[in-house]
């Protein structure tokens, strides 16, 4: 058995502060890359495929890893009389106040069990989600659409139907552990337990790999979900498919698939959670004399009053003209930006017009500035 000599998140090459997923990712790297299988007669790729097994054993179980992050490499510092010699054994499988014994070494060593014990079986593991974007424009993140989207996930063969083996064989018994999936070193009053090498903790090993997945039974395929995306959503919306991502593994459930939503940006809008923000230009009469100025909506063109002595940059608000409310009922505002639009080119007709204007005008706009 691999004499644990070094912290666990250091021998998956992750931080600490690594999400499950990275912790996952980095074992399924190492364990692929250091497999006895891929190996054979390598001892000591052997000995580093136990030691990432058993790291990931703890760390990918979230109540392992954090009874790890409290006690550290210490309570895997070797015999009795080592660092973490002072721990008291009872025939209970417990350690002092620290639990259940199988609990807290049994994801590092597989199992612990008395002589007179049995093992566990493999747990049923759910599959990976998986999380793919798409892109849809601003009309239909409004007014929602349904859309195919091709999604590349790893599924169970369809030649061996998962079992790993060409079709007209099955997995036989494993040589090795004689099916349990552990091979036991004995310590005295207890045997620690450890996956096997050989079959990686499963019981069966596969004599005649199905040449469509190499023995692995499983496949990368891609498949087109059809997906409703409702009406209302924004960009970087998050949309869950249950049971639509990889297959899980010993039997285990199925990920779930997470779409995420793209909206492109709209020439016209401005999206402010369910409101509409929209710039109206009018000129410099109409918003001192009041006028009314069709403005564009989602539902289509409707006239929007604009009152008398209207400011520039002034917001005029109509209500429920908005995007669709997502969670709940109903919609937004619109929001109306007044833009008072200034000539850049007058006609003498129009100069003449501006000029009596300002020779009868009693405003004093810079009054307030003391000029």
């Amino acid at each position: 058995m691999a004499t644990r000599t070094r912290d666990l998140y250091e021998a998956l090459g992750v931080s600490k502060k690594a999400s499950q997923d990275e912790v996952k990712k980095a074992y399924r790297t190492l364990a692929r890359q250091y497999h006895p299988d891929k190996n054979p007669g390598d001892a000591a790729a052997e000995e580093r495929f136990k030691e990432i097994q058993g790291a990931y054993d703890i760390l990918g179980d979230p109540e392992k890893r954090k009874k790890y992050d409290q006690l550290g490499p210490a309570m895997f510092g070797g015999g009795r009389n080592g660092p973490a010699g002072n721990f008291n054994f009872d025939f209970s499988g417990n350690i002092g106040d620290l639990g259940d014994l199988s609990d807290l070494f049994g994801g590092m060593f597989g199992n612990v069990r008395s002589r007179a014990g049995r093992t566990r079986a493999q747990r049923a593991e759910k599959g990976r989600d998986v999380e793919v974007e798409v892109n849809i424009s601003f009309e239909d993140s409004l007014k929602g659409v349904t859309t195919k989207i091709p999604v590349d996930v790893e599924t169970a063969c369809e030649t061996c139907r998962g079992s790993g083996a060409e079709p007209g064989t099955t997995p036989i018994m494993c040589p090795e552990c004689r099916g349990r999936g552990v091979i036991s070193d004995d310590q005295g009053f207890f045997a620690l337990s450890q996956p096997c090498p050989r079959c990686r903790g499963h019981g069966t090993v596969v004599e005649k790999p199905c040449r469509a997945c190499a023995g692995s039974g499983r496949q990368r395929r891609t498949k087109r979900y059809s997906v409703k995306i409702p009406a209302g959503v924004k960009d970087g919306t998050r949309i869950k498919l249950k049971g639509k991502g990889e297959a899980g593994a010993s039997g285990g459930p199925a990920g779930d698939l997470h779409v995420v939503t793209r909206v492109a940006r709209s020439p016209i809008y401005e999206r402010r959670g369910s409101d509409l923000v929209i710039e109206v230009p009018v000129t410099y009469a109409e918003a001192a004399l009041g006028a009314e100025v069709e403005v564009p909506t989602p539902d289509g063109r409707i006239s929007l009053k604009v009152p008398a002595g209207t400011q520039d940059g002034r917001t005029l608000r109509v209500r429920g003209r908005g995007a669709p409310k997502l969670k709940g009922s109903g919609r937004g505002d619109l929001l109306a930006r007044v833009r008072v639009s200034v000539p850049t080119k007058l006609t003498k007709a129009e100069r003449e017009a501006i000029e009596n204007l300002q020779k009868v005008s009693r405003e004093e706009p810079r009054e307030r500035l003391g000029v």
